[in-house]
Formats: structure tokens, sequence, C-alpha cells
């Protein structure tokens, strides 16, 4: 590179154009390194120090021209000189010295790596922890503010994960044949997690965290793009995508408004435009699965002019079909949510009892029980409901509207 080629410098602006970069482009050369070396720890130490490289270097000099291939060919450099300062990895320089240029490569080698961090030996922390560092690039501190834990709990999770996967002999690849199902799903897991830990900041304010957010919708189109005859993968695509659209209403003035009082025409209609295509084209596939359906109850949502026009009989139909691929305690939760809706309180309130000793310390169940409680006129008991889940949420937002709300409950899915 030329250093006339490049963009003038500008600090800001320098550093928006590597953090772009580095989510674009810092795993796909994770994988490429460590598919050459076999060695994921060298891989990542040799993209971390092209970034830091790159933070200093373009900020003098300005952009350059193509950054993805300037940073491929610094982090390449960067495990060579390691390599050679390492005399045993010597046999290994010479293969990667044969290899082309990662740049050049073609295939998309972000995949392997993402399946290597959602391995099912690891923790599901563990996963998570791992796939925001590895693939999104994100740094230690960073991950433990989005996971609400200590940065020293989270290095020592990710050093962990990483010696696991070496010890084990885990490979970096994607899963074929029966073993790609139920990877694939765990993948969409963590990729949903990521996106619900948007919603839980810390700080009184209500708003989300829209880089991470950002991230797990980024990150669920580039699996949904390698692998296009995988419905699952359009499915939660689509999810993410309704949930997305809902944003500019989910929080005004700095406090939560509920799905029933958001006001719909802030909804981003492309996004909705978008859902809508991804869940078709999940749909063509003709192999339902949990996320497709839990992307049309969002679409059901996303129908209705208003609230009132909800379609709840629909909703409730669709949440009897996602227990036979999701029995969870969450999906029965919201199931009774729907089913007040359609037939009742006292139904619901039945339905929801029966999870108890599965929810008992979740403050949405008391949130909901406190809901129908009300509905009853059953008032002291929700207000005592309505204590317990107050103190529960580590949301001050959240905490705010548990205790300020009158009639109302949050969400409908667990990633609204």
């Amino acid at each position: 590179m030329n250093a006339s080629d490049a963009v003038p410098p500008s600090g800001a602006a320098s550093d928006r154009a590597l953090v772009r970069v580095v989510r674009a482009e810092a795993a796909r050369i994770v994988a490429a390194l460590t598919s050459s070396l076999g060695n994921f720890d060298l891989a990542e130490e040799a993209v971390a120090d092209a970034v830091a490289e790159a933070l200093l270097r373009w900020r003098a000099i300005g952009v350059p021209p193509n950054p993805g291939a300037w940073l491929t060919t610094a982090a390449r450099r960067n495990a060579l000189d390691r390599l050679r300062r390492e005399k045993r990895y010597r046999q290994k320089l010479e293969i990667l010295a044969e290899r082309p240029d990662a740049e050049q490569a073609e295939i998309d080698e972000r995949l392997p790596l993402l399946f290597g961090c959602c391995h099912p030996a690891l923790s599901p922390s563990a996963q998570l922890a791992l796939t925001l560092r590895a693939v999104c690039g994100l740094t230690t501190e960073q991950i433990a503010r989005a996971t609400l834990s200590a940065p020293t709990a989270v290095g020592q999770r990710i050093v962990r994960a990483k010696r696991k996967i070496a010890a084990a002999g885990i490979p970096l690849r994607i899963p074929i044949d029966t073993e790609r199902a139920s990877r694939l799903d765990i993948v969409l897991t963590v990729i949903s997690v990521m996106y619900n830990e948007a919603h839980l900041v810390r700080g009184g304010g209500a708003g989300a965290d829209r880089d991470l957010a950002d991230d797990a919708l980024w990150l669920a189109q580039v699996v949904a793009g390698a692998l296009p005859q995988e419905p699952e993968a359009h499915g939660l695509v689509s999810l993410l995508q309704f949930h997305r659209s809902r944003e500019p209403a989910r929080a005004f003035g700095g406090e939560l408004v509920i799905l029933a009082d958001q006001d719909r025409s802030r909804w981003d209609p492309a996004l909705v435009a978008a859902a809508h295509r991804s869940l078709a084209q999940a749909a063509a596939l003709r192999r339902p699965g949990r996320w497709q359906l839990h992307a049309a109850i969002a679409a059901c949502h996303s129908d209705a002019k208003t609230a009132r026009d909800t379609d709840w009989n629909q909703i409730v139909v669709l949440y009897d079909m996602l227990l036979d691929y999701d029995p969870s305690p969450v999906v029965r939760l919201n199931r009774a949510v729907a089913r007040a809706e359609t037939r009742g309180a006292a139904a619901a309130l039945a339905d929801i009892d029966e999870l108890a000793t599965a929810l008992d310390g979740f403050h949405l169940w008391h949130a909901v029980r406190a809901h129908l409680l009300r509905h009853l006129g059953r008032r002291d008991e929700a207000l005592a409901e309505d204590a317990i889940a107050s103190e529960l949420t580590s949301n001050e937002a959240e905490r705010r509207l548990l205790e300020s709300r009158g009639e109302r409950v949050p969400g409908d899915t667990s990633v609204s």
C-alpha cells in the first residue's frame, strides 16, 4: 500500500472505519489463520495485534483503500513474526507461506469459527463469551458490560473455553448431515441470547445496546447467507428483524413502553418488510421449526394495526405448535399470556401456576401472575407478586415499569 492512496487522517473517522472492518473481517481472518496454523490462540493474538496497529497507523496516515486487506496482511505478518520467534512452529510456518493471501479466499470462513465457539462441550456462558470475542471482535470489557459479568470472570471464561477447544481437539468446521441440525440450533440460540443481552444494559435508561443488537442481527444474517438451505437460520433472521423494527417505539423518554402501548407508526416498515421476506424464504423450504414459529408469532403482532386488532387465536395456535419444538417453561408462560386473551384470566392463571417450580425465580412469571390476579380482582395478591417481580429484575427501567404499571405485562416472547 502506498501512503498517498490513503484517505486523509481523521481520528474519529478512522476509528469508526476500524470498528466496521473489525466487525466484518476479524472473524474471517481469525478463522483463516486458525485453519492454516491449527492454533486458535496464535491466530487471535495476531489479529488483535493487527487491530492495535491499525488503530495507531490509520489515525496517522488515514484509512487505507482496502482496509480489510490491510488488516489481513498485518495479521498474517504478525503470525509469521510470532512463528519465527517460536522455532517449534517452523514447520507450520512453511504451510502458512504456501497458502494464498486470506483476502483472496472466496469462502466465508467465519462459519467454522462460529460453530467451534458454540460447540456443545462448552457451557452456554462460555459459548456466548467466546462468540462475542472471536467472531464479533468485542473486548473483554465490552463482553462483561453486555453480559452483566465481571471482566475478570469473562476473561477467565474465555481462556478456559479456548483451552478446552485445544485440549479436546475440537475442530473448527461446519457439521454435516444429522449433526448439523442440533449444532445449528445451538448457534442460533447463542445469537438469540446475544440479542436478548442487548436489552439488559446497565443504567437507568430503557434504550438497548444497539451495537450488540446489530451484531446479533448481522451474525444471524451471516449464518443464513452461508447456509441458505437452512430454514431455521432464516427464521431467526426474521424474528430479530421483527423485534428490531419495534426498537424505535420500545423506549420513550428513557422509559420502557410495553408492546400494547407502543406507537406503531414508529415501527420501521422496511425492517418489517424484510422480516416478512425472511419468513417467506424459510417457509418455502418446508421444514418448520421453533425459530420460524417465534417469527410467525412476531409477525402476528406486526400485522395488527392496533393492539386490539391482534389475532390472539392465531397466536395461541402458533404457540401450541411451538410447544412441539420447544416445550420450555418460558414458551408455556408466553402461551399463557396469549390464552388469557382468548380463554380469560382464570384459565391462564391455572396454566402459569403449573410453572411455579420452574419459574419461581423469573421476574416475568411473577409479573404475569400479578396481571392475571388483578384481572380476577385479587388486588392484594397482585401487589405482592408485583413487588417480587420488581425485586428480581436487574434492569432499572424494567423495575420502574413494574413498580408503576397498573394492569399490563411486558413482552410477548423471550426476545421482545
